[in-house]
């Protein structure tokens, strides 16, 4: 049965009826609203579908803001087809790469306009945009809405300048904190939010099935060999500190352990103890002791080169870091480093898992995230020596460490290579984690797992959006990877249950579907009436409850109901200091 959405602003069948995102636009419409619905579920067809009536509805114009060029540049090309084309919207995508003339004659000349967030940001403070006539805005990866992002300010002058607000905030994952999502609700001054989960059974039959594999790996000798006097330094001033008291973690030494010590120390200075200022220093050592061990023994020799690198920009200003580098040790690691090429079991394995997929499916497309850039060069490479394999690197924007970023538009232009299949496996940094939906890619490959619940889901979003994906997450054993795993699997299970405390602090919000009254149901060439067909799809996947309770009757004996002594409880007695 096929059903799609009509509406005035709507284009014909370019709208998949789904009842979960009706009843969402109907609360996005009600107030502003924080959306949270699992990746590939269609927060951007929620937030065209708001736009169409909100526009019917209002004068001014909607303003609809993502994180990255890219992003923005997909937004707009997915909503134009939504939208009709006789509506003379002049739909825009408004960016960094755009001159400040060319926006200044730009804003104002458009009812949807798509932007990053830093042209707002700037083109509002400098007196060449205007938010007043704004009625409604968008945030697209609400997730960034904290700290001092630009999502947040550009959030902040459109509350504070527009005549007739209306937020709409959209992600898959708000974060597992509840500090951080009552921060983003505040910054967008939400009133309400909506969630839906994978297992909701409403949206299930909508998302393709998605299998994670884990795929482990052991960590060659000569990377242990390397790392083992630096695990062995770092042990040695973790003792120190923990028999000063300051360094409290029992177990394995890790990063919280570390931070833990730091603020202890700090604490100690702040009280007068001078011996703590020898704590810090030592703490500070550990702490970039941890991040190279990791680096050699999860990400390779390449990424710890990179890591380096970084510390020899940061010696030309920091003397703790010159004298890091001045250590025997790191001298003779950095010598090996630059006369080795990278052989971590990690390459060999994404090699094996790349080859053997396109060998079943040479139409396969491949999406491989990596943290680092050097690591992203150095599976190009390895990529590169087979003929049937066609890599390609997509980073960020920024110059850093001798690496070259990719302009917007070179951004742009490698994701429809891609898309095309030109290319048929992209090897991303995070740059490539948020929001870009690549209908064809089946295949995630995480170099890493990382410990970040908002960005392994992100990641996993890449794949498996229009049919079945894979994910493979590369495990080196008996390293941080493990615990790493292990973190963002708790924190996604627990950020569920924190967005929904969070929710609970809002008036509780009942959809009527008032909202939507304007929009119609076409199921095989026969209009139904909205409500109608939300009420029947509610009904279709409401709970069965049971009228005969089958529960098995508990028989009580009667030695379980003799209470001993010590369980009596004096008449009127109710707490302890009534004993």
């Amino acid at each position: 049965m096929s059903a799609f959405v009509e509406h005035p602003n709507l284009s014909p069948r370019s709208m998949q009826a789904r009842a979960y995102q009706l009843i969402a636009v109907d609360q996005v419409l009600s107030k502003s609203t924080l959306l949270i619905l699992p990746t590939a579920a269609g927060k951007t067809a929620v937030a065209c579908m708001a736009i169409a009536q909100r526009l019917k509805e209002k004068s001014g114009w909607v303003l609809f803001i993502a994180p990255t060029v890219a992003l923005v540049n997909q937004h707009m090309k997915n909503s134009s087809i939504a939208f009709k084309d006789n509506l003379n919207w002049n739909i825009l995508c408004i960016s960094g790469k755009d001159t400040v003339e060319t926006r200044q004659s730009l804003w104002g000349t458009s009812r949807v306009i798509f932007a990053t967030p830093q042209v707002v940001r700037n083109d509002v403070n400098n007196g060449r945009l205007s938010l007043k006539d704004c009625c409604m805005l968008v945030v697209d990866e609400a997730h960034h809405c904290v700290g001092s992002h630009a999502m947040r300010e550009s959030a902040r002058l459109y509350l504070s300048q527009a005549d007739n607000c209306l937020v709409m905030g959209a992600t898959a994952s708000p974060s597992s904190r509840i500090e951080k999502i009552q921060e983003i609700c505040n910054n967008l001054e939400i009133e309400n939010i909506h969630l839906r989960t994978r297992e909701d059974r409403m949206i299930i039959n909508y998302l393709s099935e998605l299998e994670i594999n884990e795929v482990k790996v052991d960590v060659p000798n000569k990377l242990r060999e390397l790392a083992e006097p630096f695990i062995i330094w770092q042990k040695q001033i973790v003792d120190r500190e923990r028999r000063l008291g300051t360094y409290v973690y029992p177990g394995e030494i890790g990063m919280s352990g570390l931070a833990n010590a730091m603020d202890r120390s700090s604490r100690a200075i702040k009280m007068g103890d001078s011996r703590a200022y020898s704590s810090v220093s030592n703490i500070a050592t550990a702490m970039r002791l941890n991040h190279l061990i990791n680096h050699l023994l999860c990400q390779g020799i390449t990424a710890a080169g990179e890591f380096l690198d970084r510390m020899q920009e940061e010696s030309k200003k920091k003397k703790s870091s010159k004298e890091f580098l001045e250590d025997y040790r790191v001298r003779n690691l950095i010598i090996e480093l630059s006369n080795s090429e990278e052989y971590h079991s990690k390459i060999s394995a994404i090699r094996r898992i790349v080859i053997e997929r396109l060998r079943n499916d040479e139409d396969s497309k491949i999406i491989i995230f990596s943290t680092f850039r050097d690591t992203v060069k150095a599976l190009e490479a390895a990529l590169s020596e087979f003929e049937h394999i066609k890599p390609i690197q997509f980073i960020g924007q920024s110059s850093k460490s001798g690496s070259i970023g990719l302009s917007p538009r070179k951004q742009i232009d490698r994701l429809e290579k891609f898309k095309s299949g030109e290319f048929n496996v992209l090897i991303a940094t995070s740059v490539g984690e948020e929001g870009l939906d690549i209908p064809s890619a089946d295949l995630a490959i995480f170099y890493e797992p990382v410990a970040s619940e908002i960005r392994m889901i992100q990641r996993r979003g890449r794949t498996g959006r229009k049919k079945q994906g894979d994910v493979a997450v590369l495990i080196a054993r008996e390293t941080m990877d493990e615990r790493a795993l292990l973190s963002s699997r708790k924190k996604e299970e627990y950020m569920y249950k924190s967005v929904r405390r969070v929710a609970r602090r809002f008036p509780s919000s009942i959809s009527n579907l008032r909202n939507i009254s304007d929009f119609s149901v076409i199921i095989n060439g026969n209009k139904q009436n909205i409500r109608e067909y939300v009420n029947h799809e509610k009904d279709k996947f409401r709970t069965e409850l049971s009228i005969v309770d089958n529960s098995l009757d508990i028989q009580v004996g009667e030695e379980n109901r003799k209470l001993p002594p010590q369980k009596f409880r004096p008449d009127g007695q109710t707490g302890l200091e009534q004993f």
